[in-house]
């Protein structure tokens, strides 16, 4: 049987030959993404099992079942209360304090810087949350103190809005006041947005962790400032208030 040889002098020859090499290569490349497609879905179940494991002995304890399931139903109740409050308040008339620090500042639209460091934060805080469910205990707690606390404050001190406000535009936020397009200008002592902020830095145990949400807590506070939708003394009085809230709810979350 004849055997045909390629001669070295065929110009096709070294194309054929990098035409092998490429679909070689390609095969390989093809290999490599397959494992490390296997390798993240892989990965992805263990973090998952992991994840139900952690919820699983937390759910065990009736302590933390009690008072989980006691926390999702007074926040429900809460969200529903926050429309029909807030648009009582912004009915009222109050008083607009002299404040000389929001009138050296000119108003700016930070609108969305504002909602990606707020909505970053809270996505931080309930990644975290999967695998501590005891922050997420804490937190709930703590969001529950904070909003009565603050329905009280706001009740007791009606305040007119600042001059030169622009609206904050956070259409998740302002579903929980009437819908996307709602938008309160009465809902000033103290600011929610800084103690939120103030209050998912106090919950966080872990050192980095706390240091992003103290530098988002001072930046929520500065941008509030600057959309002149808050006084100075609504995000000063944030913090301390918002501690006070943080040992209520260690006090309620402890067993």
């Amino acid at each position: 049987m004849p055997h045909w040889d390629l001669p070295n002098t065929l110009p096709w020859k070294p194309l054929f030959v990098g035409i092998i090499k490429v679909l070689t290569t390609i095969k390989q490349n093809r290999l490599q993404e397959l494992e490390a497609i296997f390798y993240f879905c892989s990965m992805q179940v263990k973090e998952d099992k992991k994840v139900q494991l952690v919820w699983r002995a937390e759910w065990q304890d009736l302590g933390f079942r009690q008072r989980f399931q006691w926390g999702l139903l007074v926040w429900v109740l809460v969200l529903i209360a926050f429309p029909f409050f807030f648009q009582f308040i912004e009915q009222r008339s109050g008083w607009a304090p002299n404040d000389w620090v929001l009138d050296q500042l000119p108003s700016y639209d930070t609108s969305i810087p504002c909602f990606l460091v707020i909505w970053g934060m809270f996505g931080l805080f309930f990644y975290r949350s999967l695998y501590q469910p005891r922050l997420l205990l804490l937190f709930l707690w703590g969001f529950i103190v904070l909003s009565l606390m603050r329905f009280c404050s706001i009740y007791l001190l009606p305040l007119e809005p600042p001059a030169n406000l622009i609206p904050l535009r956070d259409p998740i936020s302002n579903l929980f006041y009437g819908g996307k397009d709602a938008f309160i200008t009465k809902d000033l002592f103290f600011s929610g947005h800084t103690s939120t902020q103030f209050l998912i830095f106090l919950c966080l145990s872990k050192k980095s962790d706390k240091w992003l949400a103290l530098i988002a807590s001072f930046a929520v506070g500065i941008m509030v400032l600057i959309q002149h939708v808050h006084y100075t003394m609504d995000v000063l009085a944030a913090p301390p208030l918002t501690y006070l809230v943080y040992l209520i709810a260690k006090r309620i979350t402890k067993f």
